[in-house]
């Protein structure tokens, strides 16, 4: 195979084909003009081109993130569902402990399984409030939690 034009966009740059999810990675770092940080973290719960997660769960999953998690962390900027469906985009302000991410994360998946409703999920507060489905996000929440071991093995 031919050598790949470097890209603008990280993820771009990954070779997919050598990942082996479930992983949390540290996709990129931006300072902005006053010195702060941005830590975006590649949180993928699917393998590549071999599986994905199906949409109302990780809508679900994703409206529920973003809430749970900024009750564990007043870093959390932004928790983006991937346009592969194979994972999600969480982005941290001024925070580059890797281990605390991973508590992050872990804390919020754990909030997602005792979790009674999904948030947000009403034509008022959300663009398809149709499409969400909480069994299917704690299936996701399950499976990522059970592969805990596994978080920081990206290759």
């Amino acid at each position: 195979m031919s050598e790949q034009k470097q890209m603008n966009v990280e993820s771009f740059n990954l070779d997919h084909t050598k990942v082996k999810a479930p992983y949390i990675r540290l996709a990129g770092v931006v300072e902005g003009a006053n010195g702060d940080k941005i830590n975006k973290y590649d949180l993928r719960f699917s393998q590549p081109n071999k599986d994905h997660m199906d949409m109302p769960a990780i809508h679900s999953l994703e409206h529920m993130m973003a809430e749970f998690s900024r009750n564990h962390s007043d870093k959390i900027v932004d928790i983006s569902p991937m346009g592969c469906q194979t994972g999600y985009y969480m982005s941290v302000i001024n925070h580059e402990d890797y281990e605390d991410v991973l508590r992050i994360v872990e804390a919020t998946l754990n909030d997602v399984l005792e979790a009674t409703e999904v948030p947000a999920c009403n034509e008022v507060q959300c663009g398809w409030a149709a499409s969400h489905s909480l069994e299917g996000a704690k299936e996701l929440a399950r499976y990522m939690l059970s592969k805990r071991g596994e978080w920081t093995e990206v290759f």
